[in-house]
């Protein structure tokens, strides 16, 4: 599967927006852009869902939410939504796009802007991103891989309670 990052803006609302880019046979998220950092942020999250179906780990039921899971560096779906939900009456937007169509955002007034996911400094403090050895981009990225960690975590854990309630 092919994955693109996009930042855009436009006035076009949430649902208007994946319903045009499900309606090109293309699968979306939408996120709020103050979280990410630069497009291999998304991208990554993308290639780590992906292969979470692929290995049976799935934290979710849907392609989408497993990604915003990724994207958020979270185990739980309510935290990640909550963190990664564009804030109401938001005009910018990062997109995953996964497919190959054409995305035509400027059929529905909406133009790509890559400043949108670009990292300054206020990402760099929101999203805790201060190891001086690596970059905020690459600091993101074992984020995203983090997040193996903290679901494998998680099922140790469950199966020491499960363990503990057997005996």
């Amino acid at each position: 599967m092919q994955y693109r990052a996009l930042g855009i803006r436009g006035s076009a609302p949430f649902e208007t927006i994946l319903d045009h880019l499900a309606a090109r046979g293309l699968r979306a998220v939408l996120m709020d852009p103050d979280y990410i950092a630069g497009p291999d942020h998304m991208v990554s999250a993308a290639l780590h869902a992906e292969r979470a179906f692929a290995d049976g780990t799935a934290r979710s039921k849907t392609f989408e939410t497993e990604v915003i899971l990724y994207c958020a560096w979270e185990r739980q779906i309510g935290r990640a939504n909550d963190r990664m939900r564009p804030k109401e009456g938001s005009t910018e937007y990062a997109l995953l796009i996964a497919g190959d169509a054409d995305p035509r955002m400027e059929d529905i007034g909406v133009e790509t802007d890559p400043t949108i996911l670009a990292v300054d400094e206020a990402k760099i403090e929101r999203l805790g991103l201060s190891d001086p050895f690596l970059s905020p981009e690459d600091q993101a990225l074992e984020n995203v891989a983090a997040v193996d960690l903290l679901k494998n975590r998680a099922a140790a854990d469950q199966q020491l309670n499960l363990l503990s309630v057997a005996q």
